[in-house]
């Protein structure tokens, strides 16, 4: 169970199709639910394939782990994945600053796995903390949470918190900006939050000036923390153009503010593009290196951000992500910056 769940992380890394990753996680689940002398039975006697749920390769991966060797599928995987992401290594100086990630997501709303699975892929990778930050309830299509969804998982984020702990899963929110730069949730929720990601999902071809002010108000808002994927660009697929915007009035209303500026690490997205990277950093704006992820291996995009943030000169103190969960947390209440940490300090 733990290889076909270490194929379906890697496969998640890899940007593989849902259906493929589906596959050896629902195996997984399968497996899970035999007790241990029927699933040896079954290795042994060749009948695994007959379980509802696995398939030939599945079978293959159990049938090798159940008798003590490393699946060769695995193996191929794990080899793939002893390099970065990013090909000539670029960021991962400051991948090795990063501590944490504001933007995740769970079954809650559109990811694909439970809240503690999420947190335990952050701890596996490295992570000091991660922000649990499913959407909000406009996003229907996202299944985002109601006022009383959010209450519900910030009491299974406490649970989750007594078990991992000293690592931290932090309570927040991916929050839609609606038309007109208000936020879709109730404040006082909100104000409960460790982070607050405000992004807009929706009418996206706004005119400029309308999604100009939209932008401003939600920027200025004293309950956000971080603007979310700013441009709302896909660069996959059939793509999606840039919302259009006065980026020096937002990113200057970000950098008044203390609202960071997210760098959005998913291959599809890569917002904002490195034009508007560089005018947030000339503005003086804070960023935070964001997954976005909706799976567990995703989480390990971050190197695609911290790529595109040293290519910018981002320096490593100015990135939120880089910063301790109390210095975060202290952020978030005070808008105080924390002085650089030893860990945060990247050279070369």
């Amino acid at each position: 169970m733990a290889a076909l769940d270490r194929i379906a992380f890697l496969l998640e890394r890899q940007g593989a199709v849902t259906y493929r990753v589906q596959a050896f996680r629902t195996a997984a689940a399968v497996l899970a639910g035999l007790p241990a002398d029927e699933l040896r039975e079954r290795a042994g006697n060749g009948t695994l394939g007959r379980l509802k749920g696995l398939g030939p390769k599945t079978v293959r991966v159990a049938e090798e782990a159940l008798a003590g060797d490393r699946p060769a599928y695995l193996a191929r995987l794990e080899e793939e994945a002893a390099a970065p992401l990013v090909g000539d290594g670029r960021g991962q100086a400051l991948r090795r600053a990063v501590r944490g990630d504001c933007h995740t997501h769970s079954d809650w709303s559109d990811g694909g796995s439970p809240v503690e699975a999420m947190a335990l892929a952050a701890r596996d990778l490295g992570h000091a903390w991660c922000a649990l930050t499913d959407h909000s309830p406009r996003l229907t299509i996202a299944r985002g949470l109601t006022a009383e969804r959010l209450r519900r998982q910030l009491e299974l984020v406490a649970e989750v918190n007594a078990r991992l702990a000293p690592f931290r899963l932090l309570t927040g929110i991916e929050c839609d900006i609606l038309d007109d730069g208000a936020l879709d949730q109730e404040p006082e929720l909100l104000d409960e939050l460790d982070v607050v990601v405000a992004s807009v999902h929706s009418a996206l071809r706004m005119d400029k000036g309308p999604m100009t002010r939209r932008m401003v108000a939600a920027a200025s808002n004293p309950l956000v923390d971080v603007l979310g994927h700013c441009t709302g660009r896909l660069v996959a697929g059939r793509g999606r153009p840039e919302s259009a915007f006065d980026a020096a009035e937002v990113f200057a209303a970000c950098a008044e503010h203390r609202t960071a500026v997210e760098i959005n690490s998913r291959p599809d997205r890569l917002d904002p593009p490195r034009r508007l990277l560089g005018q947030a950093l000339a503005a003086g704006t804070l960023f935070a290196i964001d997954s976005d992820a909706h799976a567990p291996g995703q989480l390990d995009w971050l190197d695609y951000g911290c790529a595109r943030a040293e290519e910018c000169g981002v320096p490593a103190e100015r990135i939120i992500t880089t910063w301790t969960a109390r210095q975060l947390a202290t952020w978030t209440r005070t808008g105080r910056t924390p002085r650089p940490a030893g860990r945060a300090t990247v050279t070369g």
